[in-house]
């Protein structure tokens, strides 16, 4: 039986599609790739990563998947591997995901077994970001497992570039990622949460030639990016920064 959310008084009681944001803007970008997006090979092993977390981990237990954005994991998990997950994002909604705020979310204590929010808190002010991994904290049962992932403002070209020229590269521009951060902050801030975190990952050491490719022809560099990633992956090069953290059980 696949779960019920609990409908929450402010959402829109027609379940019209909702596109606002980027979304009304780019349109689906995540279900219709295109192959010169320079973040698409970063995208695509996070996506992988996930899927394969949930395969692990997710089977018989409720997920849900934080600022799901179209959906895409959701889907895929539902297809692949008959999990019982569900999506919320603010500025979708679909027969797959609910329009919700990760800030105030509808759902009791322990409510769930898996959340997973991937490439989100960075879109928030840094006062909303501890207040978003406590709403995670508190949805979750006692051992119920976080999968979130975060762009590293300290990622090695930008390291590279602060040194020589005395500013970051950000991992985009400051209106979009107003929470950008160097990955440490994200760890002390997951711990601050309760959590513990079990595993880091890193994806996309920037180093100049695989930086150069990933931005001029992308689609034809996620091979070579898999590569990298699995010998050079040191979380604190990476630009993308994975964790795997659970909520303790209770004693």
């Amino acid at each position: 039986m696949k779960l019920k959310p609990k409908r929450a008084k402010y959402l829109d009681a027609d379940p019209a599609p909702l596109r606002a944001g980027e979304y009304q803007e780019k349109g689906d970008y995540h279900i219709h790739l295109n192959p010169n997006w320079p973040y698409l090979p970063v995208y695509l092993a996070k996506m992988d990563h996930a899927r394969n977390f949930l395969a692990r981990h997710a089977q018989g237990r409720k997920v849900i998947d934080l600022g799901a954005g179209e959906g895409v994991l959701v889907r895929r998990c539902q297809e692949e591997l008959g999990l019982d997950i569900i999506g919320l994002d603010i500025n979708y909604q679909s027969e797959v995901v609910v329009h919700g705020d990760i800030l105030d979310l509808q759902y009791p204590d322990a409510s769930f077994d898996i959340v997973t929010c991937l490439d989100v808190i960075e879109h928030m002010h840094f006062h909303q970001q501890e207040i978003a991994l406590a709403q995670m904290f508190r949805i979750l049962k006692p051992g119920g497992q976080l999968l979130v992932s975060v762009p590293n403002l300290a990622h090695f070209a930008s390291r590279f570039t602060f040194l020589f020229l005395g500013k970051l590269l950000r991992t985009s521009t400051i209106d979009r990622h107003i929470g950008d951060r160097p990955a440490g902050e994200y760890v002390a801030l997951l711990r601050a949460a309760g959590f513990e975190i079990r595993r880091r990952k890193g994806m996309f050491p920037t180093f100049p030639l695989i930086s150069a490719l990933t931005y001029f022809i992308p689609s034809k560099v996620v091979g070579l990016h898999r590569l990298y990633n699995a010998l050079a992956g040191v979380p604190g090069w990476c630009f993308l920064n994975v964790f795997e953290a659970v909520k303790p059980a209770a004693e």
